[in-house]
């Protein structure tokens, strides 16, 4: 599962009730572990990480971090111990034993065959299929993998140790490992030294016949020999860690050669006055080649983002805050006032534009675009995928049949909790009232009202007052009646039927400290928009902070909260790339206005 990188969607510090049923759950899913191995695990005054992410088949996976190492992870609401958690508790899981040549192959994704398995004077491991295991290898009982067994204990047995035993999910060495601090496991002998094989290393899917079988004769050597199991373990121990070592060889050679350049060419100066460098050269090049006298006056906003940015060399990212200027003003000011190359006015309220170039100037006509910059084009293609990718959903409006109404929709079948649209809702009304001849005789336009319609349509009230309804009234008390529901249909997906009105996008502006404005987002998850990537574009849109927090008294529902008022270029985010509707999104209202400051 953890052979390829996986994608981390987000990390948050656990709360204390989160961590009381996160150890309920420890406790029931591994009982054998005490209080203290609890606390221990899951300790109450140090930080633990919840950290969410998807795998790259796609599997949402939750992980439990602490000191850095993840120490359980949770798929499809079962928990699995790591390799980290098993080192310091090796007893914690049944393991099942391998020999050190098939490691190889686990960690590379394969699963654990039965031929390969290593079986002790004590037999098989008690396992039903499904129940969560552990591998070892041969003098070395820290496991190094983690999976689920394919058959019980018996089936093994009965299939003559043939076929699939263990569906490894994680393994030392994999990405998840590697997520911790990549510690090499200890060194811990089995204590059974009456280890046979039962059956022939040659016929493990995962291995080279010929190794595997001199591995075997090499082990049963061994321990007929007096003294060995030391010697057995180190030699273990060192095949583990030494896994890797020929394919890492090369790339360890190139990673070093490549450091020793980096290190040669190591710029001495401090991150700001690189960053103080990176800004001049950008603003150089973008009065240079970006920006064009007819596009005079322009605003320093779009200037920094539309023309600086673009000029950023590959693998670099402009930040203001990590020079000694701060702020876009300043770094403006003091390329009009020292360099001369530019004039910036005030041209409205609060907002800031460059209106004047000074082209002859000899530091602008001295400067060269750098031979290693090169366009864009990654971020631009990335915004035309997203657009691409995304496609808004369908929404229809539907109403559900409710219990006082269900006598009215008896004759078309339509049960109680039949959703249905609004067009089929006055069919089936209108062919009710023809059905049972309510059409008034002299007034075609008023149905008579029987005691069905009156039981359903009806308030107490009304009951000895009225008598006729006109068919449009007719419609309108039935459509109030019935239970809101609607259908979200995005294109390639089965359709989405969901009670209640369409839930809004809400867009709100908050005031936080001193006379500072935030902009929040909510409730982007029910039009299958991921608050992260509207965060991350509105981030890089208007070059202000921007945060995913949780939604409170929501599961799984984050808002985006960005700095400033910035409800302009939301709105034009989703109306335009997303194509939301407008009456879908409520807070456009909250733009500022022309002339204030935003």
């Amino acid at each position: 599962m953890f052979t390829k990188a996986f994608r981390v969607k987000s990390n948050t510090v656990m709360k204390g009730s989160d961590r009381r049923k996160l150890k309920a759950d420890i406790s029931a899913a591994f009982p054998s572990l005490s209080a203290d191995d609890l606390n221990e695990l899951v300790p109450n005054k140090e930080e633990v990480n919840v950290v969410k992410i998807y795998a790259h088949k796609g599997d949402a996976v939750i992980l439990y971090v602490l000191h850095k190492n993840p120490v359980f992870f949770q798929l499809e609401k079962q928990l699995y111990p790591t390799v980290y958690t098993l080192w310091r508790y090796p007893d914690l899981l049944p393991a099942f034993t391998t020999w050190t040549p098939v490691v190889q192959k686990l960690i590379g994704g394969a699963d654990l065959m039965l031929p390969g398995v290593v079986v002790s004077s004590a037999g098989l491991p008690d396992v039903k299929k499904g129940d969560c295991c552990a591998i070892n290898v041969v003098s070395n009982r820290a496991p190094f993998a983690v999976g689920t067994a394919a058959l019980s204990s018996s089936d093994m047995r009965s299939s003559g140790m043939k076929g699939k035993g263990v569906n490894v999910l994680h393994t030392y060495m994999d990405q998840l490992w590697a997520f911790g601090e990549k510690t090499a496991p200890p060194v811990t002998p089995l204590t059974d030294t009456s280890v046979q094989a039962d059956g022939e290393m040659d016929g493990v899917e995962s291995g080279e016949g010929g190794e595997e079988e001199v591995m075997q004769n090499e082990g049963v050597e061994n321990e007929g020999q007096p003294g060995s199991e030391t010697a057995a373990v180190e030699s273990s121990c060192q095949s583990l860690l030494d896994l890797n070592l020929g394919e890492q060889e090369q790339e360890v050679e190139t990673e070093e050669a490549k450091e020793e350049v980096q290190e040669e060419e190591k710029d001495s100066r401090s991150p700001q006055e690189q960053m103080d460098s990176l800004l001049f050269q950008c603003f150089l090049h973008a009065l240079k080649s970006k920006v064009k006298k007819s596009e005079l006056p322009l605003l320093t906003g779009t200037f920094l983002r539309k023309h600086m940015a673009s000029c950023c060399p590959r693998g670099r990212h402009l930040d203001i805050k990590k020079s000694s200027y701060k702020k876009l003003s300043k770094f403006l000011q003091t390329m009009q006032k020292e360099h001369s190359l530019i004039r910036v006015k005030e041209l409205s309220k609060g907002v800031d534009s460059i209106v004047e170039v000074d082209w002859k100037n000899p530091e602008l006509r001295s400067f060269c675009v750098p031979d290693d910059w090169e366009p864009p084009e990654e971020s631009v293609e990335e915004g035309e995928n997203c657009e691409v990718s995304y496609q808004p959903p369908e929404i229809t409006p539907l109403y559900g049949v409710t219990a006082r109404l269900e006598p009215l929709f008896q004759e078309a079948q339509k049960k109680k909790g039949s959703v249905i649209q609004a067009s089929e809702v006055r069919t089936i009304v209108t062919d009710y009232v023809k059905t049972n001849e309510l059409v008034h005789e002299t007034n075609k336009s008023y149905v008579k009202v029987n005691p069905v319609l009156c039981d359903c349509l009806l308030d107490k009230s009304e009951y000895q007052e009225i008598e006729v309804l006109k068919w449009d009234d007719l419609f309108s008390r039935t459509l109030n009646r019935m239970q809101a529901c609607h259908q979200l249909q995005f294109p390639g997906k089965a359709p989405v039927v969901r009670k209640g009105q369409v839930e809004s996008i809400d867009i709100t502006v908050a005031s936080r400290g001193s006379n500072k404005k935030v902009t929040i987002i909510k409730n982007l998850e029910g039009f299958g928009i991921d608050p992260a990537v509207v965060a991350d574009t509105l981030q890089h849109r208007v070059q202000a902070s921007s945060v995913l927090h949780d939604v409170p008294g929501a599961k799984d529902r984050q808002l985006v909260q960005i700095q400033g008022n910035q409800v302009q270029h939301v709105g034009r985010l989703l109306l335009e790339q997303y194509q939301i509707p407008r009456k879908y999104i409520q807070g456009l209202d909250k733009a500022p206005k022309a002339g204030k400051k935003k």
